[in-house]
């Protein structure tokens, strides 16, 4: 919930100079719902921040897939942390918009992650894991290209705390194992991203890690020039 019109428009104005050319990889915008429509017509991939279950409804501030897919939104944030934790979103209510994506072939982006205690108690592991199979319980290997995993350690999102290589290792290791568990070979397709205050100082370090195949960013794009530096040291 970042960014007023005003802002938007100095926004895009700098992200529209810079270079985000790249055969490798794809960069994407989930900008707050009101600023779809204005960055979808800015012809690059704008995706939303969350999305809800059912196709139509009395369900007031809530918005569909049918609705994202009608204005050309091509994609959505599935579970964040802060819709977990903030809006309480538990793993019924994520497995169904994991569901509906499904039915409507609409790609998403799934959040899994651990808070500090879950950590520091060795169970970070499981607790991921545990999270994963059964969030994905209603996606089947047909529609496994709708997927992208994004690991964020609750504890290193706005704090300034990040995850240090082995950390991410370790945890992009165990999602990917689990992947190929759930999937077969097609789980070893599936991009992991890292989200947990990825910036300019540790990107490098990030990207270098097996299985880390981009970024989650969140506080560091509100600065375009800052956001180019981490899609850079993707590419370095």
């Amino acid at each position: 919930m970042n960014l007023t019109q005003t802002e938007v428009d100095t926004w895009l104005d700098t992200f529209l100079t810079l270079d985000w050319h790249s055969l490798k990889a794809e960069v994407r915008i989930y900008p707050s719902a009101i600023y779809l429509k204005q960055i979808v017509d800015k012809d690059m991939h704008v995706g939303a921040q969350n999305v809800y279950s059912e196709s139509r409804g009395a369900y007031t501030g809530e918005i569909s897939i049918e609705q994202l897919q009608n204005i050309d939104v091509q994609s959505t944030l599935i579970g964040h942390s802060e819709r977990r934790q903030i809006f309480a979103e538990d793993n019924a209510v994520i497995t169904q918009k994991v569901k509906a994506c499904a039915q409507d072939a609409f790609p998403f982006i799934l959040c899994c992650g651990e808070a500090l205690q879950t950590r520091e108690n060795g169970a970070h592991l499981p607790y991921v894991l545990a999270q994963l199979s059964e969030n994905l319980s209603q996606l089947s290997a047909t529609h496994l290209q709708l997927l992208v995993v994004a690991y964020e350690p609750i504890w290193a999102i706005g704090t300034g705390l990040s995850a240090d290589a082995a950390q991410v290792a370790e945890m992009h290791l165990a999602i990917r194992n689990h992947l190929v568990h759930l999937y077969g070979e097609a789980g070893q397709l599936v991009p992991i991203l890292y989200g947990g205050s990825v910036n300019a100082e540790n990107a490098a370090a990030i990207f270098s890690c097996p299985d880390v195949d981009g970024a989650l960013v969140g506080g560091a794009a509100l600065n375009p020039h800052t956001f180019h530096q981490l899609w850079q040291a993707l590419h370095s």
